[in-house]
């Protein structure tokens, strides 16, 4: 069966069917670039989440402090692994703060405040050690939940050029 003139239908418009423009030949689509973008800034801050929630358990500090821990952590690893490829590509070290502060800061707040507030409502999450299968699931399920949420802001600060978008142009 010729499929001509569905092929044309879809290739004569440019914009899909959302409203939104089709990426050129071989670009990756606004989705794809803000998938990619959640699971960086998401990679940063588990790392964080993860290093801040063990020290903070295995110490044996309180909830409070154990939460403060891992989001100053989160917040320190996700600015991170956007800082440093951008201080290799060439970038001042200067001008790496401002682009890191200002493409991951509203991602990492976002994710940080979903993660621990799941953690403070999966009951006994935030109670059980470190051996506990609850600790680890809670924690897992926190940071997929984080990242979910996290996707549509960052979607929308790239298609307006901020966010990740300002990370991507300075590569």
């Amino acid at each position: 069966m010729d499929d001509a003139p569905h092929r044309h239908h879809h290739t004569s418009h440019p914009a899909g069917h959302d409203g939104h423009r089709r990426p050129a030949s071989g670009q990756p689509s606004l989705n794809a670039i803000a998938f990619r973008a959640t699971v960086h800034c998401l990679s940063g801050c588990a790392v964080g989440e993860v290093l801040g929630m063990v020290i903070g358990t295995a110490v044996g500090l309180s909830n409070g402090a154990t939460i403060a821990l891992a989001v100053a952590l989160a917040f320190v690893f996700g600015y991170a692994f956007t800082f440093f490829p951008l201080l290799r590509s060439g970038m001042t070290l200067r001008a790496a703060v401002r682009v890191a502060f200002a493409a991951d800061t509203a991602s990492i707040a976002l994710m940080e405040l979903v993660d621990n507030g799941m953690m403070l409502v999966i009951p006994g999450a935030m109670d059980a050690g470190l051996a506990a299968p609850l600790f680890w699931g809670a924690l897992a399920v926190s940071l997929l939940v984080a990242g979910t949420a996290a996707f549509p802001l960052n979607r929308f600060l790239i298609q307006r050029g901020k966010g990740h978008a300002l990370a991507h142009a300075s590569h």
